[in-house]
């Protein structure tokens, strides 16, 4: 690429859209050689890309709206602050990913402002779950969006929108790629031992209302499986939080902290207990059958069914991509600890559930790009084009 070094101002609001802003920046540095330039914020998979956070990413990672209420006033005077730094940096293009809450606030007050840099969001909000207009607010403050699904272009380049599929980068991630048998000696878990994997999200909104459930679930699993073994990835935004509250579980519990450990740990385990998430997709990827979790307040539900219009048959990507119940999803009143350890002990004990999970799941990776060409590498060689296109 001619021409000085372009910059990329890139946003991330939370741990999974770090991640693909980590695997995106690679595949731009890759692909560029070398010649990209980075500003913006993220977590510790941008760090690694070479990413100096404006400020720490967590203090996005709120989910629910009621729990996000009491955060407007920092999180708008975070808007403020993000704005004023992409002014004074004056990259060649915002790319955003996901998170669309506070993205959106940004691209917004960029168009509002007259600003001339281009704007790609990267991920589309769920214009299946909520009401079509949406997609016309995306249109009308960017020029790009890059889409994990092959439907969803077609919701946006009816309102003017350019959009691309570039197919999902958990396919790429690694998590189908785990050494359970390595995991397990390291560890002291015999290869024989039952093994369930815990991960209760990676927001405190969402570790907040899950780790006392699972407590208890495990409470009630360890009355008939007391040989039953844990394991619970976590990351850093709640991993302090996460190794208190699982040090008085019924059952002792192994806490690992980063994506090989965490890959390690899906290869080792038999069954998977999850928040929903992009989560359920890397069990998937490594074959993991699993119980799929989640809770919000009951005021958070309320408003997003009643007011905003948000219905889903499904709430996993897994299903909704099939259109089938694959993986057992126990959502708000069904996150309860008898109906959580009822699920999970099924899957245990039978071989035939878990095995026919993970055929399903494998038909929804395949809609997702799975064995085909790497997604980040798609969706960096889409912006590098957008950006020669602006220059020229």
């Amino acid at each position: 690429m001619s021409g000085p070094a372009p910059l990329i101002y890139l946003i991330a609001g939370e741990p999974s859209g770090d991640l693909l802003g980590g695997r995106l920046m690679a595949a731009l540095t890759e692909i560029s050689g070398g010649t990209v330039r980075f500003a913006g914020i993220g977590g510790e998979a941008m760090r690694e890309e070479g990413l100096a956070s404006l400020f720490p990413m967590t203090e996005l990672s709120v989910m629910g709206l009621v729990e996000v209420l009491p955060r407007i006033p920092h999180i708008l005077r975070r808007v403020g602050q993000t704005l004023n730094d992409i002014e004074t940096k004056a990259p060649d293009v915002v790319l955003t990913i996901d998170s669309w809450g506070f993205n959106g606030r940004i691209h917004k007050a960029l168009t509002a402002r007259g600003s001339r840099i281009g704007r790609v969001h990267y991920v589309a909000p769920m214009v299946w779950a909520w009401k079509s207009g949406r997609t016309k607010s995306l249109a009308k403050v960017l020029d790009l969006l890059l889409t994990l699904l092959p439907n969803e272009p077609a919701w946006f380049e009816k309102e003017g929108l350019r959009s691309l599929h570039v197919g999902h980068p958990v396919v790429e991630g690694g998590a189908g790629r785990g050494d359970g048998a390595a995991f397990r000696q390291r560890h002291g878990i015999s290869l024989t031992a039952p093994l369930l994997c815990i991960l209760p999200g990676s927001r405190h909104s969402e570790t907040g209302k899950l780790l006392p459930v699972f407590k208890q679930t495990v409470a009630l699993l360890a009355r008939r499986h007391p040989e039953l073994k844990l394991v619970v990835p976590t990351v850093e935004t709640v991993a302090e939080e996460v190794e208190r509250a699982v040090n008085d579980w019924a059952l002792p519990a192994v806490v690992v902290r980063g994506a090989v450990e965490k890959f390690d740990a899906f290869a080792a385990a038999d069954v998977a207990l999850a928040a929903s998430g992009t989560v359920a997709l890397e069990l998937a990827m490594a074959g993991l059958a699993s119980v799929i979790t989640y809770k919000v307040s009951r005021l958070s539900a309320f408003v997003a069914t009643r007011f905003l219009g948000l219905s889903l048959k499904f709430a996993t990507l897994i299903n909704i991509l099939v259109d089938q119940p694959v993986v057992p999803e126990l959502l708000q009143e069904r996150c309860n600890p008898q109906s959580l350890a009822e699920a999970v002990e099924r899957l245990l004990l039978d071989t035939g559930a878990r095995a026919t999970q993970v055929e399903g799941a494998r038909r929804a990776l395949e809609i997702l790009g799975f064995g085909g060409e790497s997604p980040s590498r798609r969706a960096a060689e889409s912006v590098l084009t957008f950006i020669r296109e602006r220059k020229a």
